[in-house]
């Protein structure tokens, strides 16, 4: 089993000033702690389940660019971009530069958004849920066309681009694995079928609903004729580690427990991460007690 770490908060002692150097810090120690994987939100207010609207929020490829220089080895993404919130064709450039300039290191993280207060607050069209998702459609084939290296025109419904040029090419390959975050058994899991590498799940259900939730989009690859093992199985768990909070083993038996019902990279968020002891902690004792999973 595969650990990454998202970082969905900056609201951290030292204030505006201190969200750079920390965000370093952090980056650099889950790198050589091990982590496989660093992630932020796309979001540009807060979100009520971690915090206040008003609190301090990362604009998310800006801040992978800067985990990308402070790191070497960890894969950088979006947990999950909004398809609303970029067109299409400069995400996919802007998911290529990530690449590049991180050596191969990229995530194509995407969904079909929700957040309508920060959309409206800034200005940026908020579709219905239909369109969003007939959008998000559009977006993956897009992108899968971009890193073909043909460039020709594309004509969607939402989208019209008249050539596909992405120069220079990703670095991955054979392309940034693209990460669907969702869990909507209808139409997520299974654009997730057809498109995805990866799906990303909540973790809150415990493995019952993993579980199902797996089933499901095993069902949607046998409906579409994909092999539904080259999908990586992803999952969001939050934990606090410390004294008052998680004890080490608690936090491998969950580990476990996800694992056997078919999460084969669990990716955490600590409300305490700032204190950077519970990441060397996770690189010491969890990270090589799930690794044999």
């Amino acid at each position: 089993m595969r650990i990454g770490l998202q970082v969905p908060s900056f609201t951290w002692p030292d204030g505006d000033a201190g969200i750079g150097p920390k965000l370093a810090e952090i980056g650099r120690t889950a790198d050589e702690a091990g982590f496989a994987s660093l992630w932020v939100m796309d979001h540009f207010f807060q979100i009520g389940a971690v915090g206040e609207p008003e609190e301090p929020m990362l604009e998310g490829y800006s801040a992978l660019s800067y985990l990308a220089a402070v790191t070497e080895r960890a894969k950088l993404g979006t947990l999950v971009t909004g398809v609303h919130y970029r067109y299409p064709g400069l995400l996919v450039k802007t998911a290529t530069t990530l690449d590049v300039l991180s050596g191969g290191r990229a995530y194509l993280g995407i969904g079909a958004g929700w957040n309508e207060r920060e959309s409206r607050g800034l200005g940026v069209p908020f579709p219905s849920t239909r369109e969003r998702f007939e959008m998000l459609e559009e977006a993956l084939q897009i992108a899968y066309q971009m890193w073909s290296g043909e460039v020709k025109p594309y004509k969607g419904e939402h989208y019209q681009l008249d050539e596909t040029l992405n120069s220079p090419q990703v670095l991955s390959e054979p392309h940034p694995p693209v990460m669907i975050g969702g869990m909507g058994e209808k139409r997520t899991l299974r654009l997730v079928a057809q498109y995805a590498d990866a799906c990303n799940l909540f973790a809150y259900g415990g493995p019952d609903m993993i579980r199902q939730k797996l089933d499901v989009l095993r069902g949607h690859c046998e409906d579409v004729g994909r092999d539904y093992e080259e999908i990586e199985r992803t999952a969001l768990a939050s934990l606090n580690l410390s004294e008052d909070g998680m004890k080490v083993d608690e936090v491998i038996e969950m580990c476990r427990g996800l694992n056997e019902a078919g999460v084969q990279h669990l990716i955490f968020n600590m409300p305490n991460v700032h204190e950077i002891r519970p990441l060397v902690t996770f690189g010491e004792e969890v990270i090589p007690a799930v690794a044999g999973l």
